[in-house]
């Protein structure tokens, strides 16, 4: 009998959702993908330590005078070089979550990143550049898209984002389930969010569906699970981005899983265009998006942050 691990995967694109070279040998995934909040937790681990000692060395040679900011991005592509070496896929990288809602930086800085990967040796076809879905970050994938820069706009909320970025041919989004259903437990606790009930898996299921029935080739990567019942409720989702606690359980567990989410079974409905002003209203009237988008941003600037200070620390 086979484990739920390898039956998702004859279904769904999965991702390892970690910084942890060695998580990813144990579960060998298709892609990886990291953000400041999981780099900052791999440079704490003493065997990772070697990356932040080189970051910062080439960083106080080749940019003196702005040392911390270049050791950062430095230090983020050599651990998705590092992770490349143990994925046969995709890697993503997260533009400083500080340029949230500037276009033309988060544009700016995504140029930097993959010039790093390329001096790094790195083919940049296999790089997505992580952004944060506000408008502004939207916008500056739909500008690298039209570079042939891949995106993967995360800290995804609502339908408004997903299809913003259809429109804007962005590669992949990473809607965010267990953090949506963190939101409802809190504000509507004597609800039922059991199973096929999840408000996050919902967000998802109607993302994929209206994709699928409307041919949008963005990819929908579910994220930030927190059970082994949330994933079950996505297979057949294109991909999955799990965390390797997450990955183990499945692994551990003996069954085939069925494939929940199928294109062909997508339901019929209006395809609607949405512009700036429909996306901020749209977005101003979910408190739950608006929230948890402002959430994920300050926690992700904080990580930035902290992560800097560590580099300074070892100057």
């Amino acid at each position: 009998m086979t484990n739920q691990l390898k039956s998702l995967k004859k279904m769904t694109t999965v991702v390892a959702d970690t910084g942890d070279f060695e998580a990813i040998k144990v579960f060998n995934p298709q892609d990886a993908t990291t953000n400041p909040s999981l780099i900052l937790k791999a440079i704490q681990i003493e065997k990772y330590q070697p990356l932040l000692k080189q970051a910062t060395a080439w960083a106080k040679d080749v940019h003196p005078d702005n040392v911390v900011e270049a050791a950062a991005d430095k230090l983020a592509v050599l651990i998705g070089g590092k992770l490349l070496e143990q994925v046969p896929g995709l890697v993503s990288t997260e533009v400083d979550a500080h340029l949230s809602f500037d276009t033309t930086k988060t544009v700016a800085k995504a140029r930097q990143l993959l010039a790093l990967y390329k001096e790094q040796g790195v083919d940049p076809n296999r790089i997505l550049i992580k952004i944060a879905a506000t408008w502004e970050g939207i916008q500056a994938a739909r500008i690298l898209q039209q570079e042939g820069v891949n995106c993967n706009v995360t800290l995804l909320f609502s339908f408004a984002q997903a299809k913003a970025c259809a429109e804007a041919d962005v590669f992949l989004i990473s809607p965010f389930v267990g953090r949506i259903l963190d939101w409802y437990k809190k504000n509507q606790p004597d609800n039922d969010f059991q199973g096929a009930n999840d408000p996050g898996v919902k967000s998802v299921t109607q993302i994929y569906n209206y994709f699928k029935q409307h041919d949008y080739k963005t990819i929908v990567m579910g994220a930030s699970f927190r059970s082994s019942e949330e994933i079950r409720q996505l297979a057949g989702c294109d991909r999955l981005t799990i965390s390797p606690a997450l990955l183990e359980e499945l692994a551990n567990t003996q069954g085939e899983l069925q494939q929940v989410l199928q294109p062909e079974q997508a339901a019929a409905e209006a395809d609607v265009a949405i512009d700036e002003q429909q996306f901020r209203w749209l977005m101003n009237q979910d408190a739950m998006a608006s929230e948890k988008l402002a959430e994920g941003i300050r926690q992700f600037a904080v990580d930035q942050k902290t992560l800097e200070a560590t580099i300074k620390a070892n100057l």
